[in-house]
């Protein structure tokens, strides 16, 4: 035997939620396999913090030495208290909804406004998918997305949404492609005011081009 580190996982799902994580994906495999524009027409999203100051990566921070040359000191550093929140769905061409709310709290409230604002940019970006009213949302399952009144506006407005696999971070969109692609450009930088954060996110965002949304949505069907 030999001992090895603990692997660090979003949470320790339970029998049920990795039975529920098989039976979501079971479900979205086949609506993928009869369906061949399923992927097509999914508009995905989530919210995340971006920091003012978040350290680099142990790969990023990694440096080239000979065998005698002395190796490269570095203070820990910690994430900064400044932070602003960014707000992007997307489907499999691109952006089409995004936002970047100051001192606001994400509630269910607040979250019926944005799918609001989301739906009109759907009509305004995606005309196609609007005249045939079969777009599908997909999010996870934060509080302000389950809450009764977010459910109520969906239903209201008769959009559907596919199953979210609980705690699980590799099979979200956002989590395994955006955000990641997006908040490594600006680790190790420091950004001293909100407005700096948002347009660094902002210009970074524009980096991402079609042809990595595609190849993300395609991992996605892998995964």
């Amino acid at each position: 035997m030999h001992c090895v580190a603990a692997k660090f996982v979003p949470r320790i799902l339970t029998a049920d939620q990795k039975q529920q994580r098989v039976n979501v994906c079971t479900e979205l495999r086949q609506l993928g396999s009869d369906d061949e524009t399923f992927l097509s027409r999914v508009v995905t999203g989530d919210e995340s913090w971006v920091y003012g100051y978040d350290p680099e990566t142990k790969r990023q921070s990694s440096h080239w030495k000979s065998p005698t040359s002395p190796r490269l000191k570095k203070a820990r550093d910690v994430k900064s208290n400044l932070k602003s929140m960014i707000i992007n769905f997307f489907d499999i061409k691109g952006i089409v909804h995004k936002e970047v709310p100051t001192g606001q709290t994400v509630n269910s409230g607040f979250y019926c406004e944005v799918l609001r604002r989301l739906r009109e940019n759907v009509r305004r970006h995606r005309p196609k998918l609007w005249r045939e009213q079969n777009w599908l949302l997909h999010h996870d399952n934060a509080p302000s997305h389950t809450s009764v009144r977010s459910h109520q506006f969906l239903a209201k407005n008769k959009i559907a949404v596919i199953p979210y696999s609980p705690y699980s971070l590799h099979l979200t969109p956002c989590d395994f492609f955006l955000f990641p692609k997006l908040k490594l450009k600006l680790r190790g930088r420091r950004l001293n005011t909100i407005e700096e954060i948002q347009a660094e996110s902002q210009r970074v965002r524009d980096t991402v081009t079609e042809k990595d949304f595609q190849e993300a949505f395609q991992k996605w069907r892998r995964r």
